[in-house]
């Protein structure tokens, strides 16, 4: 990753706001930025250079990991040590005040308050736009690597899910038969708790795993995803157990037919409002679209859930190297539920579908 380019580019947006600083709070802006992958760290991006803030448990590890700024052990709280720094620099500044930008979605009321406290005066704290997301949604040709790579590895869970999902198995079992084989396979940690979400359950768009045991004649959604090298796959299957109805393979084959529709729409120039646009159309036609109640997407990368968010009424436009999930689903509460997803790259002239998963109908 060419971090320094990352800093310079964000350097670049600095002068164009007049702040002085940036200061860097969220754990995964700091990674896009200076590669530290620890638990505590704060990074302030000057236009001179950037400082790394970090603990003494991190001593080695920031000094192996940060690259494109001058790595700071912080010997008492990370707060006082940048308030320091931010005086002696002010000292040496020429001009009567100084503005940082801050992270204000990531920074606590009572963080920001305890910053503003250490600092001189003349300097001001000013809530700064998502520049290093904004960034981020735009994935780099090295990023994409990783991505389908964590993609591939997470595929491969559905399998195992379908080799122990059986009546009388427990949600639980199920979920933790594919945890543990993405451990065995190199994963770090699940991009979120696995969800198996079993008859009634099914219709719960989030229904984390439950003891309940899994009984025939219902859909079970499987929704999971994991983390290798930092970044995140995120994929959803619906399986119906025993005999399955006309009716649920109606259902089921709307939904992908509505998530096949949006990822047609996928290219760079149409709006993601355009691409969730595409889904609700179809199932609005086989008269399911009141069931479809969450939007239809969302972008992908070090974190499960980044900008763009793909639903009506948004109007970010796709670009190439964005990775966004395309995932409508039917909820009917107290009966069942289907949803189905993919994690797509928008390339130049259209899109590639990341997951390879077969989305047939299937029942066992």
């Amino acid at each position: 990753m060419n971090f320094l380019a990352r800093q310079d580019r964000l350097r670049e947006q600095l002068v164009a706001t007049g702040w002085d600083a940036l200061l860097v709070s969220h754990l995964p802006n700091i990674r896009y930025l200076c590669g530290f992958t620890g638990s505590a760290g704060l990074l302030l991006v000057e236009e001179a250079g950037s400082a790394f803030f970090t603990d003494v448990r991190y001593d080695t590890q920031g000094r192996e990991e940060v690259k494109g700024a001058k790595v700071i052990i912080a010997r008492k709280a990370l707060w006082n040590a940048l308030g320091e720094r931010i005086a002696a620099r002010r000292k040496r500044a020429r001009s009567k005040g100084w503005t940082i930008g801050i992270e204000s979605e990531h920074l606590t009321v009572a963080e920001r308050k305890r910053l503003a406290d250490l600092l001189p005066s003349g300097v001001r704290l000013r809530s700064a736009p998502a520049l290093v997301e904004r960034a981020r949604m735009i994935k780099e040709d090295e990023e994409l690597g990783l991505m389908r790579a964590a993609v591939r590895l997470g595929a491969t869970l559905f399998d195992r899910a379908v080799e122990v999902l059986r009546p009388g198995a427990r949600e639980s079992e199920v979920a933790a038969a594919m945890e543990y084989a993405a451990r065995l396979a190199g994963a770090e940690e699940m991009s979120f708790p696995t969800i198996i979400a079993s008859g009634a359950r099914s219709a719960l768009p989030h229904g984390r795993a439950t003891e309940r045991a899994i009984a025939s004649g219902g859909f079970v959604v499987c929704d999971f995803g994991v983390i290798l090298a930092g970044y995140c796959s995120d994929q959803t299957r619906t399986v119906w157990v025993g005999a399955a109805p006309e009716e649920a393979r109606k259902a089921y084959e709307s939904v992908r037919e509505a998530q096949e529709s949006a990822i047609g729409a996928v290219r760079p120039g149409v709006s993601v409002g355009e691409v969730d646009a595409a889904a609700r159309k179809v199932l609005r036609k086989a008269g399911l679209g009141r069931y479809f109640t969450h939007s239809t997407g969302h972008g992908v990368g070090l974190e499960i859930h980044e900008a763009p968010r793909v639903a009506a009424g948004q109007k970010e436009v796709l670009k190439p190297g964005m990775v966004i999930t395309i995932e409508p689903g039917v909820y009917f509460p107290g009966k069942w539920g289907v949803r189905i997803e993919d994690m797509v790259a928008v390339r130049e002239g259209g899109c590639e579908v990341l997951t390879p998963t077969s989305k047939d109908f299937l029942a066992v």
